[in-house]
């Protein structure tokens, strides 16, 4: 029974990386904006100087029963081109594929709703059918020249996990970039958070996020660990993904897959305390043979 709910936790954990919380629900696309351009504003000194070297701030936050996190970063990349990069749910499906855990995505139209079908599994090469699938509802809530969201959705997830949300916003600046918004949030009851606890005491009980605590006795940072440094680990995985992603929409059609792949390890790897799992050529490979496999589903299809 250990055995299997840690197993289930590592997907738990991945799944974390699709929800979000709305934190601008209910409001006109304006006062949206105008808020997100606001928060922008005040994270001028933390976009500044930060561990990532770049542009990006990280925060998370934990509750009896949820977890979230969010991402505020500068996109060096017109608002105009992201904007119609990140408006579709096969572009999604693209950018979820890009994570070691996503073992196959299908992107469903019909008519006016959209939904991906995402399965969730082991860090190695794993049949589909042996994967956790889970649906989200895929909505564009606005697309104006000032302002874009996106929201992916999922009432239930593997192992009593629920209320997966995925919210995107985006605004441009005047400089020609975009700013942009990526925050998520799940809910868990009695055995996930019991799953979760038993996985970060064991196997997990070394891995860390993002967040500065403390200072080690030698010197070094002390990040934070437990659920919020699970879920900090998963934003920044998704969100090294869109970066992958928008970064090779400038090459040849039939080059931006190998691209992305190489992009999103590198950027991986730049944090080799929270985020490595796979050495180069493991992740190559096992991400040709499931892009093969999603593109022969697309084509029976």
């Amino acid at each position: 029974m250990l055995a299997r709910g840690i197993a289930v936790l590592l997907i738990v954990s991945t799944v974390a990386g699709l929800g979000a919380s709305n934190v601008y629900a209910n409001v006109s696309d304006s006062t949206a904006a105008a808020a997100l351009r606001a928060r922008y504003g005040a994270l001028q000194n933390q976009l500044r100087l930060n561990q990532f070297q770049k542009p990006i701030y990280l925060d998370s936050r934990e509750s009896a029963e949820s977890v979230a996190g969010d991402i505020y970063a500068l996109i060096k990349h017109p608002f105009t081109a992201t904007s119609a990069a990140l408006n579709g749910p096969a572009r999604w499906c693209e950018i979820m594929m890009l994570h070691v855990n996503t073992k196959f995505c299908r992107a469903i139209t019909d008519g006016r709703a959209a939904a991906l079908q995402v399965h969730i599994g082991k860090k190695h090469d794993q049949p589909v059918d042996e994967a956790q699938r889970v649906d989200f509802d895929y909505r564009v809530i606005a697309d104006t020249p000032e302002y874009l969201k996106v929201t992916l959705i999922a009432e239930a997830g593997p192992f009593s996990t629920r209320d997966y949300r995925v919210i995107l916003e985006a605004i441009p600046l005047d400089s020609g970039a975009t700013i942009m918004h990526f925050t998520y949030s799940y809910g868990y009851g009695f055995a996930g958070r019991l799953a979760m606890q038993t996985y970060l005491s064991t196997i997990g009980s070394r891995k860390v996020g993002f967040t500065v605590v403390g200072k080690q006795a030698d010197g070094g940072s002390q990040y934070i660990g437990g659920m919020r440094g699970l879920v900090e680990r998963n934003t920044m995985r998704y969100y090294l993904a869109i970066e992958a992603f928008l970064g090779a929409l400038s090459t040849p059609p039939q080059a931006q897959l190998e691209k992305r792949l190489h992009d999103w390890f590198a950027a991986v790897e730049r944090y080799p305390r929270q985020l490595h799992e796979l050495e180069l050529r493991e992740y190559l490979e096992m991400k040709r043979r499931e892009f093969r496999r999603q593109q022969a589903d697309r084509s029976a299809g």
